[in-house]
């Protein structure tokens, strides 16, 4: 699997990268060997960017991904995990957490301070029992901008120029603010979620521009959107973004889907080719609950895409005419 380097670090990712969220429960519980046999079989396809967060079911999904890497020589992948909430301990009193399928054991607090951020990433170590992490983002800090900015990155910066992590960025979903951050500082790398797909292309207004301006690399996440594009169809309760998609944006998935089609190509096979060839972006991430579902995810992500897809989405004003097609 071909790898990208992140900005001006030394690190790479590989072109596929394994996303986190649902090893901690998202919309549905999951138990340790499932997760297991996932990150397992992410492996064995060679897969070797994993990517995991504290929020991410409070700890469950750092603890189960360090399980796996801990087996693996710390030279051969890419981690990275990521501050802004810091995880308190509580009494579950019987309780689910808000929002992963777990017993709500920790309680999240918003913290973007120097202090918040060091404590978080010694935190997340631990939980992983790493030595390390290789990037380290400013996660969701759509709310807490300014802090983020001010205090946040200053850490994270800091912490780089110590060497404890490589590459240095935030996660989030809002293209305007990630743009800020990438002018006004010397990040490495964003990751954006559900902003550059086959149904959103807002990030080529400024985002993308900016990347490649300033010399930062982009890692897609939520390239399908929180499901509508990970089926040849789209299926009945289909979300779009964490909320069940719209008459609108399952009109324009079923178009899309028309398209790939007569291409012979599946809607989850393009929606994962298409991120790929802007040139700034180095990975898609894409979150993966178990074994099958990182085999069928690896195929698509092999399966070759006729450049003729792109065309014709662009001819039916399904495709932006600023997204590259070539890469």
């Amino acid at each position: 699997m071909r790898t990208h380097r992140l900005g001006r670090s030394t690190v790479e990712v590989t072109e596929l990268g394994f996303g986190g969220g649902p090893l901690g429960g998202l919309f549905e519980p999951l138990d340790d060997d499932t997760a297991a046999q996932a990150l397992a079989a992410a492996w064995s396809a060679g897969i070797r960017y994993f990517d995991t967060s504290p929020h991410y079911g409070i700890g469950h999904s750092e603890r189960r991904v360090g399980e796996l890497l801990r087996t693996k020589p710390r030279g051969q992948f890419t981690l990275s995990t990521k501050v802004g909430r810091l995880l308190v301990p509580q009494d579950p009193a019987g309780r689910r957490d808000e929002s992963f399928e777990v017993p709500a054991t920790h309680r999240r607090v918003w913290d973007f301070s120097r202090d918040g951020v060091l404590r978080s990433v010694e935190d997340s170590l631990t939980r992983m029992g790493a030595d390390r992490v290789d990037v380290l983002f400013l996660h969701d800090a759509e709310q807490h901008f300014e802090s983020a900015l001010r205090d946040g990155f200053p850490a994270l910066a800091e912490l780089r120029a110590q060497g404890v992590v490589g590459a240095v960025g935030a996660g989030m979903y809002d293209p305007a603010k990630l743009t800020t951050l990438v002018r006004e500082t010397d990040a490495d790398v964003v990751m954006l979620s559900g902003r550059y797909t086959l149904l959103d292309h807002s990030a080529l207004d400024d985002l993308l521009p900016s990347c490649a301006d300033r010399g930062v690399s982009v890692l897609a996440a939520s390239v399908f959107n929180s499901g509508l594009l990970a089926t040849p169809r789209p299926t009945d309760g289909a979300r779009f973004d964490y909320a069940p998609a719209s008459p609108g944006q399952l009109r324009r998935a079923h178009l899309v889907a028309d398209v790939c089609e007569a291409h012979g190509v599946t809607l989850p096979q393009a929606a994962i080719a298409f991120p790929l060839l802007h040139p700034v972006v180095a990975s898609v991430v894409l979150g993966m609950r178990s074994a099958q579902e990182v085999r069928r995810n690896v195929a698509s992500f092999a399966a070759a895409v006729p450049s003729g897809l792109w065309d014709d989405l662009r001819g039916a004003g399904l495709l932006d005419e600023r997204a590259p097609t070539r890469r």
